[in-house]
């Protein structure tokens, strides 16, 4: 019988939440120091997060952690951790586990629950029928960059620069509407506010390279980098192929030359994130040798059949019933 018992005193977890989220990161090409900041910003996140530790006839077996932010007003739950022990696992503590995290967020109003399946659910399964919303992907560059397929790169000038802003913009707001994440109108009015703090400079933001990619004389594509978003580490806001040029190897093309300008500017670690959806992107990277670092998926949740989310959920100790 699996069973829930909120603690008081999280410092085991914590610790060994921690050494699992860094062999996790290592294992995704960060570097130390990358490694660290990723943890440092996961610690600084942490207030608010309710642990749980699972048992079984009164042997612990593992834990959950979850939390409830609003964002935008709008009450949203996350499963921060999941983890039962390898040789406690196959015996439907994991699914247990999930439902009391989504009964736990219901009950305190959340319509929506995210996951990073990664370290909750490494196979896949657990949260196969959860949507997903986006995929974080990392490569450690090596100094012998791939063929850029006849493939140039040049910077962006002042005269090309709005209408590249309006376009990515655009595409910034469509993938927040494709994966559900936001309304139409929320998502424009999250990109305006997004790139007036990403790029108050235009053009001459410090560590920001803007690109031109050209092939035989014409322009196919767009290049948009951020240097030194973690340590050693460039983060790829875009390198876009235009549709008209797509099928002819540009894409991986554009990438090479994202990871010759992240070598260029001392990184060592390209980074992008990929919405739910773009599968052509993500089968991209996949071949190019992207690892996922993170997923996320999330699946909307039913109102608690009672309106007493001040009671919060059954006592902690209280088996809840598997499905």
């Amino acid at each position: 019988m699996t069973e829930f018992t909120v603690l008081d005193d999280v410092t085991e977890w914590q610790r060994d939440f921690e050494r699992r989220r860094r062999a996790s990161y290592a294992a995704g090409g960060l570097g130390a120091a990358a490694v660290e900041r990723r943890l440092e910003d996961l610690r600084a996140g942490r207030s608010g997060w309710t642990v749980a530790e699972i048992t079984d006839l009164g042997t612990r077996v593992g834990h959950v952690a979850v939390t409830v932010v609003e964002e935008r007003g709008i009450p949203g739950g996350r499963i921060v951790d999941l983890h039962v022990e390898a040789h406690h696992a196959g015996h439907e503590h994991e699914r247990a586990a999930r439902d009391w995290a989504e009964a736990w967020c219901a009950e305190r109003g959340a319509r929506r629950i995210d996951v990073d399946v990664r370290l909750a659910d490494p196979a896949g399964e657990l949260f196969g029928h959860y949507r997903v919303r986006g995929q974080l992907r990392t490569r450690r560059v090596g100094p012998a960059g791939e063929s850029r397929a006849g493939v140039t790169a040049r910077s962006m000038t002042d005269t090309e620069y709005p209408e590249w802003l309006a376009s990515e913009k655009a595409s910034y707001a469509e993938g927040m509407i494709r994966t559900g994440v936001l309304s139409p109108e929320e998502a424009r009015a999250k990109s305006d506010a997004d790139f007036a703090k990403l790029v108050p400079e235009g053009l001459a933001t410090p560590d920001n390279t803007f690109l031109v990619l050209e092939a035989e004389g014409e322009t196919i594509g767009t290049g948009w980098l951020k240097h030194g978003f973690l340590p050693e580490v460039t983060y790829g806001y875009s390198l876009n192929v235009e549709e008209r040029y797509r099928g002819k190897g540009y894409g991986r093309a554009a990438m090479a030359v994202g990871e010759q300008a992240t070598l260029a500017a001392g990184d060592s670690v390209l980074m992008f994130t990929v919405w739910g959806g773009n599968e052509v992107a993500m089968n991209l990277y996949t071949s190019a040798g992207y690892r996922i670092l993170q997923e996320t998926r999330s699946i909307e949740l039913p109102a608690p059949e009672s309106a007493g989310t001040e009671q919060g959920p059954a006592p902690a100790t209280q088996a809840i019933a598997e499905r």
